[in-house]
């Protein structure tokens, strides 16, 4: 039988030292960790058994949390590593043997730190209105909305409030009070704690998912009435996000829908992590900065069009995703086999080389 405490820490620190991005632990196999993407088996340690997994389990939950596990087969956690390193986790069985999977969280970056256009520090100066970061699982989305919510904190007096499930970047207070609350430990969900920031005097509010169409409704609402709302969603670009925003809800409430979206949304911004030709990840993005035209496009249900919006609108600061990859093609960052990969739109980004 392992020491869990031992083990977990054993485990952790090596993820962190190669430069791991996720770790991955179940009963019957050794652990194995990504790294730039790549998973890697540590062949060099044992393989776990079912004991194994429920002890470090109990070692990673406190008791509530654990009970709750074993009755919902599945969950969302958080985990303070020592007080220097913070891990995203979610617990699931798969033929009846628990499995854990780590996200290590970063220390909160600065947009330069992150490669990130500094448009975005444009955003975090606005009074009210809903800005978007979107794109897959496991991309930066995280990591992006931290810098923007960093800099409003280093720059500004606001109020700042998180709704997260569960919390990732822990933020140190500077110029703006901050409140970070974690679903099924400060809230019982999203919606009652949106619902409830309405009476907090907050001025900024991040919300870490929406999930439901209630909780994009109370956002878009917050948005109008005086917030600024920063949120994600899992789309792939702009033109889809508005797509699956005004989706989610009946048929009965769409046009609505698209009238509140068409007055509150400052932008959207996607972006995926490319590999780099010399190890690690950079990214690359499309930014939709909203402006008449695409007012129009969302209340007129053309969302189809907003492509090329955002194509033809570099001098107003959009950033096409294209045209993203190919500044970091040229730039030596990326090959031009991984710009075709990654594209949304490989003939489109042929046409451009």
């Amino acid at each position: 039988m392992i020491d869990p405490k031992k083990e977990i820490e054993e485990l952790i620190l090596t993820a962190i030292r190669e430069g791991g991005s996720d770790l991955h632990l179940g009963a019957g196999r050794v652990p194995a960790i990504r790294v730039s993407g790549e998973l890697i088996f540590l062949v060099k340690r044992s393989v776990l058994s079912k004991e194994d997994m429920v002890a470090i389990l109990g070692e990673i939950l406190d008791k509530k949390k654990f009970d709750t596990f074993m009755e919902v087969q599945e969950m969302d956690f958080s985990y303070d590593f020592r007080g220097e390193s913070r891990l995203r986790g979610n617990v699931f069985f798969q033929k009846g043997l628990i499995n854990i999977v780590f996200r290590l969280v970063p220390k909160v970056k600065t947009l330069e730190e992150l490669h990130l256009p500094q448009v975005l520090a444009d955003f975090t100066k606005k009074k009210q209105g809903f800005f978007l970061v979107v794109g897959p699982v496991g991309h930066g989305k995280s990591s992006t909305l931290s810098a923007m919510i960093n800099l409003i904190n280093n720059e500004q007096a606001r109020h700042i409030v998180t709704i997260e499930d569960p919390i990732e970047y822990i933020y140190t207070q500077n110029k703006s009070i901050i409140n970070q609350r974690e679903v099924g430990i400060d809230t019982k969900d999203f919606t009652s704690a949106l619902k409830s920031v309405f009476r907090e005097d907050a001025n900024v509010i991040l919300i870490g998912e929406m999930r439901n169409a209630e909780t994009i409704s109370t956002a878009v609402t917050a948005a109008e009435t005086g917030h600024l709302v920063f949120s994600t969603l899992h789309t792939n670009n702009a033109s889809q996000t508005i797509d699956r925003i005004i989706d989610s809800f009946p048929g009965n409430q769409q046009d609505q829908i698209r009238i509140q979206l068409a007055s509150s949304l400052l932008g959207i911004f996607s972006q995926r992590l490319v590999p780099r030709i010399t190890g690690g990840l950079v990214p690359a993005y499309e930014l939709l900065i909203k402006n008449n035209a695409v007012s129009n496009l969302i209340r007129e249900k053309r969302t189809h069009e907003i492509d090329v919006v955002i194509e033809t609108g570099t001098e107003s600061g959009m950033v096409d995703f294209n045209r993203s990859l190919l500044e970091l093609v040229r730039a030596g960052e990326i090959s031009i086999e991984s710009a075709y990969e990654y594209s949304l739109n490989p003939k489109g980004l042929e046409r451009l080389i």
